[in-house]
C-alpha cells in the first residue's frame, strides 16, 4: 500500500515538472543534493536520469505545445484559403491602416498651412527627405524580418520565428537611438545640405529636433507593427496606425493652437501618440497564449537572422535612402529655378501623392504575408493570383489618384492653404506630378513582390531604376531645356520608363513560375 501511494505521488511529482518547466530545475536540484547526502551511487545515477527524462519530457512538450499554437491559429489559412477573399482579408486593415498612417503628413501640413503659414510648409516639406533617412534604417529592419517571418511560418519553422520577434525588437532599440543621436547632431548642416534657407531653416530645425528624440519609439513602433501583420494580426496593426493617427487628431490641434507651440506642437504630438501605441503593442507581444510573444531566451542577436532580416530589408532601405537622395536633388532644383513658394508647392503635391502611396504599401503589406507564406510552401499557382489581384487594386487607386491630381488641383491645395499665389503654384505642378499614375500601382506592387518572396537583387534594381537610372538623371538634364517644368517633367517620363523594366522583368519571373508548376515543384513539398 505504501509503494503503491509512494508511486502515485512520484507520479504526480513527474506530471508536474512535465508542465511547469522551472519546477524540473528546482526538482532536479533538490533531488541531488538529497542523494549525495545518502551516498548511494545507484540512487544518485537513478534520481539523475529520472530528472534528465523528466526535462527532456517537458521540453517535448513545450514543443510540441507551440506547434499545436500554430496549427490552432490562421497561419495556415494563407496556404489553403481562396486568394480573393484572403487579399481582402489581409490588404483591408493594412489598406486602411496606411491611409490612416498617410493622414499623418497630411494633417500635420493642414494644421502648419493653416495656422502658421506658406514658409512652414516649405520647411515641413525639407524635413521630408531627413524622415526618409531615418525610415530608411527602420525599413530595413522591420520590413526585412517581417518578411522573413513570413517565410519561416511557411516552413513552420517556429522557432526561429520566435527569435525573430526579439531581434526586432534589440535592433530597432540600437540602431533608433544611435541614429537618433547622430542626426541630432548634425542637424544644421543637414538641413542646410537638403536644400534650406536661412528663411525655413529654423522651422525644419524645430520640427526634426523634437522627432529625432523621439527616433527609437517610431523605430519600434513601425517594426512591431510589421510583425504584427506577419503574424496573422491584421486588425490589430490596423487598430495600433488607426489609434496613432487619431491621438495625432486631437494632440496637434491642441498644441498648435491652443498651446501655441507652432510647428513643435506638431511633432511633439506624433511622437507622443506613438509612445502611447507601442505601450498597447509591448501588451499584445506579452500574450503568452499567441504563438509570437515576449519571453527569456530570443533577444540575443542571432547572426543568421540578422543578416537574412538586413539582406531582405536592402531593398525598403535602399528605396527610401534613393528617395532621400532624390528628394534632395528635387529641393536643390526647385530652389534654384522656382524658390522657396515651390518648394512649399512640392509639399502639397508630395503630400497627397503619398496618401495614395500609402494605400498601395497597404496593398503591399496585405499581400507580403500571403506572397511570402505560399512562395515557401512553393505554391506558385497562389503566388500569381495574389500578384494579378494586388495588381489590379492598386491601379484603380491610382487612377483615383490620376482624376484627383489632374482634374481637381486647385481644390485640393486649397486644403493646406489660403495663400494665393502657393495654390496658383500647386495648381500649376500638380497635374504634371499625377499624370502617369495609372501605371505606378503595376511598378510598385512588382517591386514589392519580389522583395516579399526573398528575390531581393531583383527588387533592389527595380528600385534604383527608376530613382537612380531615370529620374535622377532626368532632374539633371530636363531643367536645362524647360526650366522650373523641366524637374516635374522628369517624374513621370521616369515612371514610364521603369514601368517597361519591371514589366520585362516580371515576364521572366512568371515564366519561371510556370515551368515549376509543370514540373510539379509544390507538389512534391
Amino acid at each position: 500500500m505504501f509503494q503503491k501511494s509512494r508511486d502515485i505521488n512520484a507520479t504526480k511529482i513527474l506530471l508536474f515538472c512535465t508542465q511547469t518547466p522551472f519546477a524540473v530545475d528546482i526538482l532536479e536540484v533538490f533531488l541531488f543534493i538529497f542523494m549525495m547526502c545518502l551516498k548511494h551511487n545507484f540512487t544518485i545515477r537513478f534520481s539523475l536520469r529520472l530528472s534528465q527524462k523528466s526535462r527532456n519530457f517537458a521540453r517535448s512538450n513545450r514543443k510540441s505545445s507551440y506547434e499545436n499554437m500554430a496549427l490552432n491559429t490562421s497561419f495556415t489559412e494563407l496556404g489553403t484559403k481562396p486568394i480573393g477573399p484572403l487579399l481582402l482579408q489581409y490588404a483591408t486593415p493594412a489598406v486602411i491602416a496606411m491611409t490612416a498612417s498617410s493622414l499623418y503628413n497630411i494633417i500635420d501640413a493642414i494644421f502648419i498651412g493653416q495656422g502658421v503659414g506658406p514658409l512652414a510648409i516649405a520647411g515641413i516639406s525639407l524635413t521630408f527627405p531627413v524622415m526618409q533617412l531615418t525610415a530608411a534604417f527602420g525599413a530595413m529592419v522591420g520590413v526585412g524580418a517581417s518578411t522573413l517571418l513570413s517565410v519561416k511560418l511557411g516552413e513552420k519553422d517556429y522557432d526561429c520565428a520566435r527569435k525573430i520577434l526579439g531581434n526586432v525588437l534589440v535592433l530597432n532599440i540600437i540602431m533608433g537611438i544611435g541614429i537618433g543621436i547622430l542626426m541630432q547632431i548634425f542637424i544644421n548642416p543637414i538641413l542646410y545640405f537638403f536644400g534650406a534657407s536661412e528663411a525655413t531653416v529654423s522651422y525644419a530645425r524645430d520640427f526634426m529636433r523634437i522627432i529625432l528624440a523621439g527616433n527609437v519609439i517610431t523605430h519600434l513602433y513601425m517594426g512591431l507593427n510589421a510583425l504584427l501583420r506577419s503574424a496573422s494580426h491584421p486588425r490589430e496593426a490596423m487598430m495600433a496606425t488607426i489609434y496613432t493617427v487619431l491621438i495625432n487628431l486631437v494632440l496637434a490641434p491642441l498644441f498648435i493652437y491652443i498651446f501655441d507651440w507652432g510647428i513643435q506642437g506638431a511633432a511633439l504630438a506624433t511622437v507622443l501618440s506613438q509612445t502611447l501605441v507601442l505601450i498597447w503593442q509591448f501588451k499584445l507581444f506579452n500574450n503568452k497564449s499567441e504563438l509570437l510573444h515576449f519571453e527569456k531566451g530570443i533577444y540575443r542577436l542571432d547572426r543568421n537572422i540578422v543578416n537574412k532580416s538586413i539582406t531582405i530589408g536592402l531593398s525598403p532601405f535602399l528605396i527610401n535612402l534613393c528617395g532621400c537622395l532624390i528628394t534632395i536633388v528635387f529641393n536643390w532644383s526647385l530652389s534654384r529655378y522656382g524658390g522657396d513658394l515651390e518648394i512649399a508647392s512640392y509639399g502639397i503635391v508630395n503630400r497627397l501623392g503619398f496618401f495614395f502611396f500609402m494605400i498601395i504599401i497597404g496593398l503591399n503589406q496585405g499581400m507580403q504575408p500571403i506572397a511570402g507564406y505560399n512562395f515557401g510552401a512553393r505554391r506558385y499557382d497562389r503566388l500569381r493570383q495574389v500578384l494579378v489581384k494586388t495588381i489590379t487594386y492598386a491601379t484603380v487607386i491610382c487612377i483615383i489618384a490620376f482624376v484627383i491630381g489632374v482634374f481637381f488641383p486647385a481644390l485640393s491645395a486649397r486644403a493646406f492653404t489660403t495663400d494665393e499665389e502657393l495654390i496658383a503654384h500647386a495648381a500649376h505642378d500638380m497635374p504634371i506630378y499625377f499624370f502617369t499614375y495609372p501605371i505606378i500601382g503595376f511598378q510598385i506592387v512588382t517591386t514589392s513582390f519580389f522583395q516579399s518572396i526573398g528575390i531581393v537583387k531583383k527588387s533592389i534594381f527595380l528600385s534604383l531604376s527608376r530613382q537612380l537610372i531615370f529620374l535622377l538623371p532626368l532632374m539633371l538634364v530636363m531643367p536645362l531645356f524647360y526650366d522650373i517644368n523641366g524637374v516635374w517633367y522628369a517624374i513621370p517620363m521616369a515612371d514610364t520608363l521603369s514601368t517597361f523594366v519591371t514589366a520585362y522583368m516580371l515576364y521572366r519571373l512568371i515564366k519561371d513560375f510556370k515551368k515549376q508548376d509543370k514540373i510539379g515543384t509544390y507538389g512534391k513539398q
